[in-house]
């Protein structure tokens, strides 16, 4: 029992297996400067978007191990990358992140908002570091189906239906901030999308948007890395919840 209570509080394997709660190859991984990344074809609405690298390998592994098998204590590295995007994404001046919200079920699932948890890490690093910024949970998310399996077009007609705003959070957004998504995972851009349009909606303009990885298109490798823009999706399921 002492051994499970200390691997809960500092977790004896890396999420690649070795040993260590966060071996040097792992952060590494995480290490890499974020760059933009866009699905092909981009859903419209979408907001210009950074990401540390593909959705697989290593990355992948850290943020399974964060999200669905309880690795907290990742959180810390994993904000610690959103704060420097989002310092990357607008050099300089205020933010607001705004977390893209997961749903009542998946938060009980997981025992809190895995992305409310990096979001909050990374608005606290951008303040240590000088910089002006604040978490604004704006939006809920409505119960909805998963998304494992989905086209394109389906994600986007689902994710269009998924949240809403909350009725008195916006208030702050209007005195011109900067207002930047932070997400996980990008695969099709439908969520970030339509979480964009939601908040245009009430005349919120989104910057942009931050997430750790995205995914690549396994169909066609070589040519979704022609662009430098356009580098990373595939169809894999980002188990939003």
């Amino acid at each position: 029992m002492l051994r499970d209570l200390i691997d809960l509080v500092l977790p004896a394997d890396c999420p690649c297996g070795g040993p260590g709660p966060f071996c040097p190859a792992c952060q590494a991984a995480l290490a890499g400067p974020p760059e933009p990344a866009a699905p092909t074809p981009a859903p419209p609405g979408l907001p210009p978007c950074l990401a540390f690298g593909p959705y697989d390998g290593p990355l992948q592994r850290i943020l399974l191990a964060y999200k669905e098998r309880g690795r907290r204590d990742l959180a810390a590295p994993l904000g610690d990358r959103l704060a420097i995007g989002v310092a990357r994404l607008l050099a300089n001046g205020p933010a607001v992140l705004v977390p893209v919200p997961s749903t009542a079920a998946a938060v009980r699932a997981r025992r809190g908002d895995h992305m409310e948890r990096l979001a909050r890490r990374a608005v606290g690093t951008l303040r240590r570091d000088g910089r002006r910024a604040t978490l604004l949970r704006a939006l809920v998310a409505r119960p909805r189906p998963d998304s494992a399996g989905l086209s394109a077009a389906e994600r986007a007609a689902a994710a269009g239906d998924a949240f809403r705003v909350r009725p008195g959070r916006t208030g702050p957004l209007r005195a011109g901030l900067a207002v930047v998504l932070v997400d996980d995972i990008l695969t099709t851009g439908s969520t970030l999308a339509a979480v964009a349009d939601q908040l245009r909606s009430v005349d919120i303009p989104v910057c942009g948007a931050v997430v750790i990885a995205a995914t690549r298109r396994r169909s066609s490798p070589t040519k979704a890395c022609r662009d430098p823009n356009r580098q990373y999706l595939s169809v894999v399921n980002s188990n939003r919840g």
